[in-house]
C-alpha cells in the first residue's frame, strides 16, 4: 500500500479511479487529498483538511470494497501522517457502524454531534476525535 498526495498521482490512474466512484470532487481531492495505491492501482483516497493550525478533519475517506481489508492500516498511516504535520487533534465523521468500531479500537473518542456537526457542516453520523501525541 502506497499513499501519495493526489496532485502527484499519475493522471491516468487518478482519472480511472474517479470513474469508479461518484463521491469525490476532483478539484478538492487535488487540493487537499491523498490517494491510496494498492497493487499499482488507486483503490482509495481521503482528504485531510486543516480546520485550525494544528487541528485536522479527516473527510471523504473512501476505499474500494475489494481493498477494505487495508482500512485499519490506512487509518494508522493517516495518524502517522498527522503526527508529521504536527497535528494535535483529528476529527472524523463516521456513517457506518463498522467504521465506528474501528475508530474506537484505534482510540478515537466520541464527540458531541451538536457542537461539531454544526461547526463543520455535517449533522449525520457519529463524530470522533483523536488526540495526536
Amino acid at each position: 500500500m502506497k499513499v501519495m498526495a493526489a496532485e502527484h498521482a499519475p493522471i491516468d490512474k487518478l482519472e480511472a479511479f474517479l470513474q469508479t466512484t461518484q463521491e469525490f470532487n476532483k478539484d478538492g481531492l487535488l487540493q487537499d487529498g491523498y490517494v491510496v495505491e494498492i497493487e499499482e492501482e488507486i483503490k482509495g483516497c481521503f482528504v485531510l483538511a486543516t480546520i485550525e493550525k494544528d487541528i485536522y478533519w479527516l473527510k471523504q475517506l473512501y476505499i474500494a470494497k475489494e481493498a477494505a481489508a487495508h482500512l485499519p492500516v490506512l487509518l494508522e498511516t493517516i495518524l502517522q501522517m498527522s503526527k508529521g504535520k504536527q497535528a494535535k487533534k483529528i476529527y472524523v465523521n463516521s456513517h457506518q457502524p463498522v467504521v465506528d468500531l474501528l475508530l474506537e479500537a484505534l482510540q478515537f473518542n466520541p464527540q458531541p454531534k451538536q457542537e461539531l456537526g454544526m461547526e463543520l457542516g455535517r449533522k449525520e453520523g457519529n463524530w470522533w476525535a483523536y488526540q495526536v501525541s
